[in-house]
């Protein structure tokens, strides 16, 4: 007789076992990744998490940071000299490292001011080494052309290269020539004494030859130039065409002025400075 088998068993129609789960839910997974699936993302890191390796602090700190604009050290110009325009700058020689400068008050009037400056250093510029001073200039103010007779005082730049007087000077590098002819009598314009107006001199290297005694006759422009144009002591009034200033600005003057800063005179009416 045949024998009687029990019916199979048969499973449920999507019934998976246990094992073959797992092996087909790895399988999927690396099918997925190679296939283009994307990876379920890790989740978002702490605010204070560290961007990178080696890099510490917060991000919003490391932000700021960055975006904090770098500090830049500020532009110093040298200093230059005030009231003093290009084409009078540019007339200052380069080697020059003092200069006082001689300001009338305007083109036809005999009232004027100084003040000294140097330039010891460059980066610095030009700074002053007095106050102002009080000064008398020609009666008739400046020219542009000086001539001999003009009442006026030249206007321009001009080395200072030598000194002189009655006295001898205070002390002070400067070459200086004591000489009993430095002396003046009479009146000035305004009926002040023009006695020891040449106790102390600078000339001023106009229509002269530079770096020689201020009595020297020579006129290398010829007499009707005029000439003799001298810083000296003021006696009160108007000059025929020197710069003049009070005695003890005078004496302040020689103990400061030093041959090897290649002293200048920068000298004219304030409108005629400014160009």
């Amino acid at each position: 007789m045949p024998v009687s088998r029990p019916p199979a068993r048969r499973h449920p129609p999507y019934a998976v076992h246990a094992g073959a789960c797992a092996a087909a839910l790895l399988l999927l997974t690396a099918c997925g990744n190679a296939s283009g699936t994307a990876t379920p993302k890790a989740p978002a890191a702490p605010a204070n998490a560290t961007a990178s390796a080696g890099v510490a602090g917060p991000p919003a700190e490391r932000a700021r940071k960055r975006a904090a604009p770098v500090p830049h050290a500020p532009v110093v110009r040298p200093r230059e000299i005030p009231a003093l325009g290009p084409k009078t700058r540019a007339a200052i020689p380069a080697g020059s490292r003092q200069v006082l400068v001689v300001t009338g008050e305007d083109y036809d009037s005999s009232l004027s001011t100084a003040v000294l400056y140097t330039r010891d250093n460059p980066s610095l510029g030009w700074l002053p080494v007095t106050t102002r001073w009080p000064a008398h200039n020609a009666l008739n103010g400046w020219t542009d052309e000086h001539w001999q007779g003009d009442l006026r005082t030249p206007v321009g730049v001009y080395g200072l290269t030598y000194g002189g007087g009655l006295y001898a000077p205070p002390r002070t590098a400067f070459p200086y020539d004591r000489n009993p002819a430095f002396v003046v009598s009479g009146e000035g314009f305004d009926g002040e004494p023009l006695e020891g107006s040449f106790d102390y001199v600078v000339a001023v290297d106009y229509n002269r030859t530079p770096g020689v005694t201020p009595l020297d006759p020579g006129r290398p422009l010829g007499q009707e130039r005029g000439g003799g144009i001298w810083i000296h002591v003021d006696h009160g009034g108007p000059t025929q065409g020197c710069v003049s200033l009070p005695l003890d600005r005078m004496r302040e003057l020689l103990s400061d002025l030093d041959p090897a800063k290649k002293p200048v005179v920068v000298m004219g009416d304030e409108e005629a400075l400014e160009r």
